[in-house]
């Protein structure tokens, strides 16, 4: 395989003014951070020391928009980024997520009115803050219409505890009905060059409701970062281990796909992780990327994604190489599949 290209140039004096993209009347970063990655589901964890300093770079280079969920850790996540963010909270866009916590020391998912506003104040106080300005509920209850759920999250606006509502890992029938009783800021889908799913329909459905669609994992859960090639340094705990794109004989596969796109990426002289988020950029004005990283150099080349204008020619050749008839694996297992509602 040939060497991997270099990052697009990082002007620290320009990255301080990021572009901007819309949820709903609030201007946020074209890129915001994900942080489930510094203490949840993946491997290689950092430190609440480390993590304020990374969100504290963030901040410094421009993103406004931060993205935890009181699932991540089991709401130490919620606790660790409250922390960092405190000093600066009038300045940045802050989003959980609720309706899937952690309970007992498990995953449980609960959509029910009254689940969803007591563990609304739960994470007021988790994040320091009198107000959330996005929440969205994590996953849907299937023992609970999805009226009911969005209607809880209606009064917490009422309130004025959250200031918009977000739905993740929903279809666009889901997200119709939902916009019906409130509208829908942001609908958060795995999306990137090999999970293409909102394309079915959610990302015209988002479109056409004024609704953002916040793209979670568009380095392919690390894939397009070129460093993961086995699991062997994975933790025993890390999800990918658990995901069939990750599993022989479909990581080999997968692993053909990242020669022409270093070839693509070198062309553009970039990375193939701003390649990836540049890509999702492209992909209409309403789509805001939220890579989570817990390496500031890392986080700093994923914002030099900011300033790529890939040619249509690039982005015809990147949707060449990898599509849906190119990739290998399903996302999910057949379990963790079931829990979801997006299109497939």
């Amino acid at each position: 395989m040939t060497a991997p290209a270099s990052p697009a140039r990082f002007e620290p004096g320009r990255m301080n003014s990021l572009p901007r993209r819309r949820i709903a009347s609030t201007e946020v970063s074209a890129i915001g951070l994900g942080c489930m990655n510094f203490n949840h589901a993946y491997s290689g964890f950092i430190s609440a020391d480390e993590t304020r300093s990374l969100i504290h770079r963030a901040l410094e280079l421009g993103v406004t928009h931060f993205d935890t969920a009181a699932l991540y850790a089991f709401g130490v996540n919620e606790e660790w980024v409250g922390t960092a963010l405190k000093p600066f909270r009038r300045r940045v866009f802050l989003a959980s997520k609720c309706g899937m916590t952690g309970v007992n020391g498990k995953r449980v998912i609960d959509g029910r009115p009254e689940t969803l506003l007591r563990t609304c104040d739960e994470a007021l106080q988790r994040l320091q803050t009198d107000m959330i300005d996005l929440y969205y509920l994590h996953r849907m209850d299937p023992a609970v219409p999805i009226e009911d759920s969005v209607g809880a999250l209606s009064r917490l606006v009422q309130a004025g505890k959250i200031r918009s509502i977000g739905l993740s890992e929903v279809s666009a029938a889901t997200l119709r009905r939902a916009h019906t009783v409130h509208p829908i800021a942001a609908l958060q889908q795995e999306y990137s060059l090999w999970t293409r799913n909102p394309e079915i329909a959610s990302l015209a459905a988002c479109a056409e409701l004024g609704t953002a669609l916040v793209a979670f994992s568009p380095l392919a859960r690390g894939f397009f970062t070129g460093a993961v090639r086995n699991l062997d340094r994975f933790s025993p705990k890390d999800v990918r281990r658990f995901m069939p794109r990750f599993a022989e004989p479909n990581l080999s596969a997968n692993l053909r796909l990242l020669e022409p796109m270093e070839a693509i990426a070198r062309d553009n002289h970039c990375t193939m992780a701003q390649l990836a988020i540049a890509w999702l950029l492209a992909q209409g004005p309403h789509v805001l990327p939220i890579p989570g990283t817990t390496s500031i150099a890392h986080l700093e080349e994923d914002l030099g994604a900011a300033t790529l204008k890939l040619s249509a020619d690039t982005l015809e050749q990147l949707n060449r190489s990898i599509n849906p008839g190119t990739v290998s694996g399903d996302r999910y297992d057949p379990q963790t599949q079931r829990e979801i509602d997006t299109e497939r």
